[in-house]
């Protein structure tokens, strides 16, 4: 995960979930406002998982190149067996994708042997919250040195898979809360939004800010700064960036919302005036349909309106 295409393939994964559960939870609220129950995953239109399915192959993809495509022997054990100091990364962030993995497969599980029922949401949700305090812990206690310029990214970083990690484990307690899945959501594409950054800003070198430079450290580019002064420099420039695309998001995630609901319930409240007039039409041929029988007694078949006239 070291590198640009390191963060910028699993956050692209993060915004394309992110949004995805976004978009599902604002058409479910705006479409039940007073029955809106959260799920914790939406069945596509064609392929039910394709979200699951999406995450089991991106953490597959992600667990390969760390393990197996990344490193230079294609293999992250040293001769005797042992992990080296320059893979314990690796493993870390594989993990990670384990973690994931496991979330994805077990929702299928559940989807197929316990469907609609509250133990199902309640362990889905319970699996998402491990693999997101797996995350936060694996950046946490990471083995990589992040004190500098790229620790104070994923030190912000870790604020929003705090929020990812909270808001899942609320919400088993509060199904009904669209506020917590509108956060869950939010806090998982801006995961990946800032992962994104990441990558790119630190492994970028026209990116890099002034007085720092890329070193090669045990097969990693790692970003350092001539002297102190530099490195506050940079690490301020990191927390000014973090704050406009906080305030970024959080203005496109809150139109987005009320551009949605609006275009929603303007279907919805469509929908009803025409099954409205549907009804009213129904009722206006059934009272005419009374009338005829009143004025003219039961209804004849043609068969005996023909002989009546013969007559």
């Amino acid at each position: 995960m070291g590198s640009l295409v390191g963060h910028v393939a699993p956050g692209f994964g993060f915004f394309i979930i992110g949004i995805w559960h976004l978009l599902n939870h604002l058409k479910l609220h705006a479409l039940h406002p007073k029955s809106y129950t959260s799920l914790p995953w939406f069945p596509a239109p064609r392929i039910r998982y394709a979200e699951l399915f999406l995450i089991m192959v991106g953490t597959l993809l992600s667990i390969s190149m760390e393990l197996f495509v990344g490193p230079a022997k294609h293999q992250p054990l040293d001769s005797d067996g042992t992990i080296p100091s320059y893979h314990l990364s690796n493993f870390e962030h594989s993990n990670i994708s384990l973690n994931f993995f496991v979330y994805a497969s077990f929702s299928i599980i559940f989807d197929k042997i316990i469907p609609s029922t509250p133990a199902q949401y309640g362990l889905t949700l319970f699996l998402g919250a491990v693999a997101f305090f797996q995350e936060l812990l694996v950046f946490h206690l990471h083995s990589t040195d992040h004190m500098g310029v790229e620790g104070q990214y994923h030190c912000l970083l870790q604020i929003v898979i705090f929020s990812s990690f909270a808001t899942t484990l609320l919400g088993i307690p509060f199904p009904k809360s669209f506020l917590n899945s509108f956060v869950r959501s939010y806090s998982i594409m801006f995961q990946g939004i800032w992962m994104m950054v990441i990558g790119i800003m630190l492994w970028t070198p026209d990116f890099i800010p002034k007085g720092c430079f890329l070193n090669l450290e045990d097969g990693h580019r790692v970003v350092r700064c001539h002297d102190k002064e530099a490195l506050e420099r940079a690490k301020s420039l990191v927390n000014i960036e973090f704050s406009w695309y906080f305030v970024g998001i959080t203005v496109f995630t809150v139109s987005l919302y009320l551009v949605l609901v609006k275009c929603f319930r303007e279907n919805v409240e469509y929908l009803s005036l025409m099954r409205k007039f549907e009804d009213e039409d129904l009722e206006d041929v059934e009272t005419q349909k009374k009338k005829l029988v009143i004025s003219h007694g039961e209804p004849k078949s043609f068969i005996e309106m023909g002989k009546q006239e013969n007559n």
